[in-house]
């Protein structure tokens, strides 16, 4: 069967000429040709050149994604095998692979697709039509490539459950794909145990884009007071706690997060010297400022106030609030990591959001370092949502 031909507007797509992998529904002159949406279309420049192949969805404003500059490839499944192929060597190359993001959508040129690899568990989420089709493929290939390096998958979990899928047009998922099997699995990661939900879990369970972040606190945290903030499951309270903090007090609003955290600290026997408290963080921040507490290290790590353009304002009001009160919290020459993992919030506005912070209550930033998402996150240029994760480390001093 000939695949569709899709034409572009003159001046349009940008993006994917600087290497970008989205073309959006308003970027398109014509479509000669039938499909199916999920289908593979070839794309045009609006002077007919070719610019590469790639899925359509008429229900999504992102109405092809690409998956190759080359209209004579095949997209089939040693294709895919390729693709899948680099992947993993790059993890290889660049992370500890016990625990690690395998696929990262755009960024690994396979659109709409993460799988997290916890252990001996695969976890996948994918969030396009076109990629949806493979999905059980992909799956057997990824088994086949770890079973090369002698890495047997006990089990995977599907949790497409997230709510762009309806922007695709597609239901909501989640369950086993194969065998069932224990859904609670044990990975360490920086030295340190954790139990992660893949079933019930927030996204795919765990949060490895922080693991080197978390990493870089450890130096900091020596016989340190921590005030750990959205902890989620306990990730850097634990990595305080191991690295010898004598106290950790960790903060989630969420009591399955909390739950969950606690049991961590009884997996690395941190009992004695970690406390996990279910409340609201802006709540709190007032309230530990008045009782006149203070602390080593502070850490933030919020879910993204802001998932939209629209909602820039409000998230910039959020930050500016949870930090300036963070500030106040640290000791004089303590230490304040903080972070958004927000596309929409870029570097630029999240630095100037804190540094407003640390003026509106006379406290002077010294930064320790700046840093973004691990490497199994990788950030392809030209396709910006792929960097998301700003991560700063200051330390927090007096007006001298």
């Amino acid at each position: 069967m000939n695949e569709a031909v899709i034409t572009l507007k003159k001046g349009e797509g940008r993006t994917v000429k600087a290497g970008g992998m989205w073309i959006f529904d308003n970027e398109i002159e014509n479509v000669s040709g039938s499909f199916e949406n999920g289908e593979m279309v070839v794309v045009h420049d609006f002077d007919g050149y070719p610019l590469g192949k790639g899925f359509i969805n008429e229900n999504s404003k992102i109405r092809i994604r690409m998956m190759t500059r080359n209209v004579n490839q095949e997209i089939d499944r040693e294709f895919l095998r390729r693709r899948l192929e680099d992947a993993w060597k790059y993890r290889k190359m660049t992370v500890d692979t016990g625990s690690c993001r395998i696929i990262f959508g755009e960024a690994d040129f396979l659109p709409g697709l993460v799988v997290d690899k916890f252990s001996d568990v695969l976890v996948v989420e994918s969030l396009a039509l076109g990629i949806d089709r493979w999905k059980e493929d992909i799956v057997n290939i990824l088994k086949e490539l770890l079973a090369e390096d002698g890495i047997s998958i006990k089990g995977v979990y599907e949790r497409s459950d997230a709510k762009v899928r309806l922007n695709e047009g597609m239901e909501r998922v989640k369950g086993f794909i194969g065998e069932e099997f224990d859904t609670n699995v044990e990975i360490v990661e920086n030295g340190v145990k954790f139990l992660v939900d893949v079933k019930d879990g927030q996204k795919t369970g765990f949060f490895l884009d922080q693991k080197y972040n978390r990493l870089a606190i450890q130096k900091l945290c020596r016989n340190a007071r921590v005030l750990d903030c959205f902890t989620h499951t306990g990730s850097f309270a634990l990595n305080a706690a191991v690295a010898g903090a004598k106290e950790v007090i960790g903060v989630d609003a969420s009591q399955l997060g909390i739950s969950q955290a606690v049991k961590n600290a009884a997996l690395n026997k941190m009992e004695d010297r970690t406390r996990f408290w279910c409340r609201d963080v802006f709540e709190l921040l007032p309230e530990l400022e008045q009782k006149g507490e203070k602390f080593d290290v502070v850490i933030l790590d919020p879910p993204a106030f802001t998932k939209s353009r629209n909602s820039v304002k409000n998230a910039v009001k959020g930050y500016r609030e949870i930090n300036l009160r963070a500030m106040k919290l640290v000791k004089d020459g303590g230490f304040l990591a903080t972070c958004s993992c927000s596309h929409f919030m870029s570097y630029e506005l999240f630095s100037e959001t804190i540094h407003q912070a640390a003026r509106n209550v006379h406290k002077r930033l010294r930064q320790v370092e700046f840093r973004t998402q691990a490497p199994d996150h990788p950030i392809l240029w030209a396709a910006d949502e792929s960097y998301y994760l700003k991560f700063y480390i200051f330390q927090v001093c007096e007006e001298k």
